[in-house]
């Protein structure tokens, strides 16, 4: 298995409570989660050889728009963000910026080329809580 030669993981702090996560990628209103396919399954929890799949994957084209789930505040690119809050990250979104804040349904970024690195997969946004605990409950 290759290597995303560039993930680009965008840490973000949810402002809201109560949250419900809006549509997160263009193209899948409904934000329809990965299924099965050669590499694997996208649900929280999955095997992934010896470790379990510690986030859960959204149906994200390659170069679709991604966009904020709720209102949040950019943490920063490749930034473990501790804050108590609720701290979502996402992986494989090439974002516009990575620091500010954002309202739900903005562009944040695009999806990054999956395909290339990993011929056959469901191309995805990666969904990790900080404390990886399941994110299924906010979608």
């Amino acid at each position: 298995m290759r290597a995303v030669g560039a993930v680009v993981v965008l840490a973000v702090l949810c402002v809201c409570d109560a949250v419900r996560f809006g549509q997160l990628c263009s193209g899948n209103p409904a934000n329809n989660r990965r299924t099965s396919d050669s590499w694997g399954q996208g649900h929280y929890g999955a095997r992934r050889g010896t470790r379990v799949h510690a986030g859960l994957d959204i149906v994200c084209s390659d170069g679709a728009a991604v966009y904020a789930p709720c209102d949040v505040t950019l943490g920063g690119r490749l930034t473990v963000y501790t804050d108590a809050s609720l701290c979502f990250k996402l992986f494989y979104v090439n974002p516009d910026r990575t620091s500010g804040s954002v309202r739900k349904g903005e562009r944040i970024g695009t999806m990054m080329p999956m395909q290339s690195v990993y011929p056959g997969i469901t191309s995805h946004v990666h969904v990790q809580l900080c404390d990886k605990s399941d994110p299924t409950q906010y979608f």
